[in-house]
């Protein structure tokens, strides 16, 4: 596998601040590119895991980190990376954030105008709604709260990316015209970005075995080269024609989008699921076109559907010419899996499901982070590697949840209010939307 523009790294020790972390998608990423990154994630449960793999974690609001603790970050870290919550935008949530997205516009144009944090705040109070709505505006008001911060030596974030559901395509071209303009400091400078070309990407298109599609935007501080998107080395699936650049497809693939080889066929869920035995079909949880009675239906020999909070819905079923199945539902490390998180990722605490369907796919993660940064990829066979489950009676664990936490064996002062935190453990198909990992938080 090849990265774009992975031949002249910009930055020497970079270090991803990671926002919305969830149960470490993007960290999993970042370790397999030996960049270093911490997360801050509300969810105790998405901790939890984040604990279990040895990942670095402040379990904290985003935006009361941002308030009241933004000195306390690390000073090194210079790269800003983050998926706000989606559900408001998602098809499948409710809908708040698309009927918001002009009032959430207006609020990046005033940030860039230099409102002031208290200012934007009480304009966030008038928008009323679901309070994860608001929480588009986090990695902005991140950048921008850099770029004045006396323990960071008022250094701006050298690289910036982010991801999201392609509903939310407009705030990131609002975003790319916000940065390239500059953002704001308190002396009246501003600090500009080049962005690259704001995109919606197909993780199969990466070598993910499931359909899902998230919109990218790359931004690195202008004295740097331009940021280029990452090329496909995998095709598209096509629903309509799902033979088409498939491992039975025959006819030659051209390179596209800058790649320097001919794609490669899509993943099938199949392959990678190799403790399946025989040939099986899964059925969706969502009804084409809103009606229940008719889900979709893909082979092994086809990439998974979207991996999403409510996965172990997804029935398994005997495929005609194949043995009966045990068990006839994905399993959690199967979920995670078809994410491309290693196979034995320790997923801990309660709601795994959401957990998993919530998270970034890890091999997608790479890819986006080696072209951010001028990496080069690893691998793909590393992510398939033990990970194992670090041992809760180590220095290593009690290291990391005293940071995360303050605490050694459990939530200390700065981590949210456990009310709402987290379902009940064991408790998969919890219908309560979250963010990141989980959804309620401060509107704040």
């Amino acid at each position: 596998m090849t990265s774009s523009d992975a031949a002249t790294r910009f930055l020497g020790e970079p270090y991803i601040l990671d926002l919305f972390a969830g149960p470490g998608g993007l960290d999993v990423a970042a370790r397999m590119l030996e960049v270093r990154s911490l997360g801050i994630e509300w969810d105790k449960d998405a901790c939890e895991t984040r604990y279990a793999a040895g990942l670095e974690t402040w379990h904290a609001d985003v935006s009361e980190v941002r308030r009241n603790r933004f000195h306390e970050l690390p000073a090194g870290l210079n790269v800003l990376a983050g998926g706000p919550p989606c559900q408001t935008y998602s098809v499948a949530g409710n809908g708040a954030g698309r009927k918001a997205l002009d009032k959430v516009e207006k609020l990046i144009h005033e940030l860039v105008a230099g409102a002031g944090e208290k200012e934007i705040d009480e304009e966030l109070e008038k928008l009323g709604g679901d309070a994860r709505t608001a929480l588009v505006l986090e990695p902005l008001r991140y950048a921008i709260k850099a770029l004045d911060c006396e323990n960071r030596g008022k250094r701006p974030f050298d690289v910036i990316v982010l991801e999201q559901v392609p509903a939310v395509k407009a705030l990131w071209q609002v975003y790319k015209e916000a940065l390239e303009t500059g953002l704001p400091r308190e002396d009246g400078t501003r600090v500009r970005y080049k962005v690259a070309e704001v995109k919606t990407l197909h993780t199969e298109a990466y070598g993910v075995p499931q359909t899902r599609r998230r919109t990218i935007l790359i931004a690195r501080l202008d004295k740097y080269p331009a940021p280029p998107l990452p090329a496909p080395t995998h095709h598209i699936f096509n629903p309509h024609n799902p033979e088409q650049g498939g491992p039975e497809d025959n006819r030659t693939a051209l390179p596209v989008d800058g790649s320097a080889a001919p794609l490669e066929p899509w993943v099938a869920m199949g392959k990678v699921l190799t403790g399946r035995k025989g040939p099986f079909e899964i059925v969706s949880n969502y009804g084409s076109g809103g009606d229940p009675k008719k889900r979709g239906i893909r082979t092994h020999l086809q990439p998974s559907f979207t991996v999403t909070g409510k996965v172990s819905r997804n029935a398994v079923r005997r495929h005609p010419d194949g043995p009966p199945l045990d068990p006839d539902r994905l399993t959690i490390p199967e979920a995670g899996i078809l994410q491309t998180f290693p196979p034995d990722y320790p997923w801990d605490g309660g709601d795994k499901s959401q957990q998993v369907g919530n998270a970034v796919p890890p091999l997608f993660g790479m890819h986006v982070l080696a072209a951010a940064l001028s990496r080069p990829l690893p691998p793909e066979e590393k992510l398939r590697e033990s990970w194992g489950r670090l041992d809760t009676k180590s220095a290593r664990y009690a290291k990391l949840r005293t940071e995360g936490c303050k605490a050694p064996d459990g939530c200390g002062p700065n981590c949210p209010d456990p009310d709402g935190q987290s379902s009940p453990s064991g408790s998969p198909d919890s219908s309560r939307p979250r963010t990141g990992a989980s959804a309620k938080r401060s509107a704040k």
